[in-house]
């Protein structure tokens, strides 16, 4: 009986991840049709951090976190969702969510180069193969003038890949720094902290919100969506998963949500769908799957 319930949330758990984290490019489209973007991500993790640090009181959680873990990831906060996801739902505003699921997928391949760079840790031989295919895959997708053409969509690719690069240092950053053992109490101090910092950058740049009393049914559920299902859900499935499942199968979502985002857009926004995309996204997939396969039997070696 355990058995089968354990089965059953670890497939409830991967649908989590696959279609929800997929579906959050769509519903943020919809949510920035009338609340600034870096608004929207300042709801969405204040909300969701608030809510998962109240829960983590309620049930009692006995956790007592050291000044720099707290500092840590205040700073983690900032750099992922303030920087990072900020960014890229403001690239929504020129972009295709297809499109700009697919370029975040090539996130990996950064992650490689900059370890590389800033950790002088050469990639491994058969890593190459997906450094070169990642490339390829990435210039077949924005070389396309019917996706990407004038500047505004220039600006948003560019915002993309500074997003892209900021997940990047943020990931080296939590490799090695000190941070609450709770990944709960963690991921609720980031959200806080990150969702403020989407609210600083929304005043920073001048973007005007509407009162919330003229925002129509479809930008409230959507916003609503994000935080209960894109983050806490999805969220605590992904931790879920990592505790029940081989780390290899739990990144398996990178390689699907772009798929689901496209199919979504291509539905819900008559977002433009070519064999040019299908078989840039299936280059840059595979060369994803090789360099992550690659990291974790390095990973394998080292431990």
């Amino acid at each position: 009986m355990e058995s089968n319930r354990k089965t059953i949330l670890i497939v409830l758990s991967f649908a989590a991840t696959y279609i929800i984290w997929g579906s959050t490019y769509l519903f943020s489209s919809f949510a920035i049709e009338e609340v600034p973007a870096f608004r929207v991500c300042g709801y969405r993790y204040t909300v969701s951090g608030i809510i998962i640090l109240l829960v983590f009181s309620i049930l009692g959680v006995k956790d007592k976190p050291k000044k720099n873990e707290i500092i840590n990831a205040c700073k983690a906060g900032i750099i992922f969702l303030g920087l990072g996801t900020g960014g890229a739902i403001w690239a929504l505003n020129f972009l295709d969510t297809g499109l700009t699921a697919l370029i975040i997928a090539g996130e990996p391949l950064l992650i490689v180069f900059l370890i590389w760079i800033i950790k002088k840790r050469r990639p491994m031989k058969q890593t190459f193969l997906g450094i070169f295919l990642g490339i390829l895959g990435m210039y077949l997708l924005v070389s396309q003038n019917s996706l990407v053409s004038g500047e505004d969509q220039w600006i948003g690719v560019l915002v993309i890949f500074l997003s892209m690069l900021a997940w990047g240092l943020g990931s080296i950053f939590v490799n090695d720094a000190p941070l609450p053992s709770s990944p709960f109490l963690n991921s609720g101090i980031q959200m806080i902290v990150g969702g403020i910092a989407t609210f600083a950058i929304s005043y920073l740049i001048g973007e005007q919100a509407m009162p919330i009393t003229s925002l129509s049914a479809k930008t409230m559920w959507s916003i609503l969506y994000l935080i209960i299902f894109g983050s806490i859900i999805a969220f605590t499935a992904f931790n879920y998963l990592l505790k029940n499942v081989a780390t290899e199968k739990v990144v398996t979502n990178t390689y699907i949500n772009p798929i689901i985002a496209m199919i979504l857009g291509y539905y819900f926004r008559d977002e433009i769908i070519t064999y040019q995309s299908m078989v840039a996204a299936a280059v840059m997939i595979l060369g994803v799957f090789i360099i992550n396969t690659n990291r974790l039997k390095k990973r394998k070696k080292t431990s």
